[in-house]
């Protein structure tokens, strides 16, 4: 996993320079849709309103690595190991995703406020669009989908 100001988003190696320009591109105002990159690649653009802690799972890829980063609001995403948690459905392959049962309230988490990005690896697992109270509130979010 890798944490950091979307400033710092051209010093890793491992994030293509293309999907770099890509990022740094984006705005508030960037149109909701698919982005069709280069290879599989792709960044999902949406706007949705953020979750109770109550009712986020768990997910996890096996084909993606997730860089997600908001263009408009705050929210949190959890984030855990994915060794020993509970699948809660068989992996979806169409989806590229598996969902879990186990509880987030115990994990770490990271705070998304337009300022920073959070990269997300197959091996870890993370819960996304938590609000940071108990009040849901609409924002506008950015994921890069990187094939490995």
């Amino acid at each position: 996993m890798i944490i950091d100001k979307i400033e710092n988003i051209g010093n890793y190696p491992q994030i293509p320079e293309y999907i770099v320009n890509f990022i740094k591109g984006l705005s508030e105002d960037t149109e909701c849709m698919r982005y069709e990159l280069i290879d599989e690649d792709f960044v999902n653009v949406e706007t949705y309103t953020t979750k109770l802690i109550s009712d986020a799972k768990f997910e996890t890829h096996n084909n993606y690595v997730d860089i997600q980063l908001l263009l408009d609001g705050e929210e949190r995403i959890y984030l855990t190991s994915r060794e020993g948690l509970n699948e809660s459905a068989p992996y979806n392959p169409e989806k590229d995703i598996t969902f879990y049962t186990n509880s987030i309230e115990q994990a770490d988490f990271v705070t998304l406020d337009g300022s920073n990005f959070v990269l997300i690896y197959p091996h870890e697992a993370h819960a996304p669009q938590v609000s940071l109270s108990n009040k849901s509130m609409p924002v506008k979010k950015a994921v890069a989908k990187v094939r490995i």
